[in-house]
């Protein structure tokens, strides 16, 4: 990725948690970890994680309805010309890194 790319991503990041942050249903506590853009900055993948666990699925589908206006809000808000379509996933290495931290305590 390129500097422009990060500074991007790392913009749609903050951007989307904030977001996030405002339009919650409080049912369940969502956590954006990272974005990445592609190299044309087309598209862009926000990366989150959920607590409860039991929750990430309504979250996810929660976030999904909500793709149009967590667009218009980056319009809004990101000075750049073209606004990348957006897609959720759920961070799977953060899931991986907290069932590690589990598992290490246990012992």
């Amino acid at each position: 990725m390129t500097n422009r790319n990060d500074k991007v991503a790392n913009a749609i990041k903050e951007l989307a948690a904030s977001f996030l942050g405002r339009e919650n249903n409080r049912t369940s506590l969502i956590t954006v970890t990272s974005c990445s853009a592609s190299p044309d900055l087309k598209r862009a993948t926000i990366f989150i994680t959920v607590l409860p666990n039991s929750k990430e699925a309504s979250a996810l589908l929660f976030i999904k309805r909500n793709l149009g206006d967590l667009r218009e809000f980056l319009k809004k808000n990101l000075e750049i010309k073209t606004i990348p379509f957006l897609d959720v996933a759920v961070d799977l290495g953060e899931k991986n890194r907290q069932k590690i931290d589990e598992l290490l305590r246990e012992k």
